[in-house]
């Protein structure tokens, strides 16, 4: 928490701007969000674009007070530069891994900043994992049941959601973090490890075509 920064605060206005041009305006929605036909005819800057769209004022609300909570602890960590890496990294991360799931359906779409949310929230977590979440629940255990239960989601299809953007946003900040700052294999290799566990089973899962 604290004060915002001026990364995060242009992170959050570009969310707003962009969103609210595509509140009201249907076809820049349409250009502009993650759709698997699209993107299968070239139309890459979905990938990219997406991320900063919004289904309506509560989805971008939430997405905003989230990364506001959440944003200052990596900044702290790893500047502002790396802090920018791994929101956009975690973007892109999530885009892919819902191409990945969904590649044969072309009607798919999504937007929301999710996935580099999600990202920016584990890269915080590894940073310090006892944070509390809601005042109560330590950091990594609210981030290893959220992935668990992202796995449950994308394999049972729950709700409008899109579960598996959420968890490769989280995978892309997980990795992202490690390798701008490897020190923390050193630090707390076996929370990094328990951190990982998620990321294991669903990558289980996904051999044994579970999910």
């Amino acid at each position: 928490m604290g004060n915002l920064n001026i990364v995060t605060i242009i992170i959050i206005a570009l969310n707003v701007i962009i969103s609210y041009k595509g509140f009201n305006d249907y076809g820049f929605f349409e250009k502009y969000k993650f759709n698997i036909g699209n993107i299968e005819r070239g139309e890459k800057i979905r990938m990219f674009s997406s991320g900063f769209l919004h289904v309506n004022q509560q989805h971008l609300l939430f997405n905003m007070v989230t990364l506001y909570f959440f944003s200052n602890q990596v900044i702290y960590s790893l500047g502002e530069v790396n802090y920018i890496a791994i929101y956009l990294g975690s973007l892109l991360a999530g885009n892919l891994l819902s191409y990945l799931f969904h590649k044969n359906e072309y009607q798919y779409s999504a937007v929301g900043a999710s996935g580099a949310v999600m990202g920016v929230i584990y890269s915080a977590i590894l940073f310090n994992p006892w944070m509390k979440i809601n005042f109560i629940i330590p950091g990594f255990l609210f981030g290893i049941g959220y992935l668990l239960y992202s796995i449950y989601g994308m394999k049972k299809q729950i709700g409008n959601i899109g579960h598996d953007a959420h968890f490769g946003g989280a995978v892309g900040g997980y990795f992202l973090t490690l390798i701008l700052a490897p020190w923390l294999f050193e630090k707390d290799l076996i929370m990094v490890l328990i951190l990982a566990v998620p990321i294991v089973i669903l990558f289980i899962m996904q051999k044994m075509g579970k999910i």
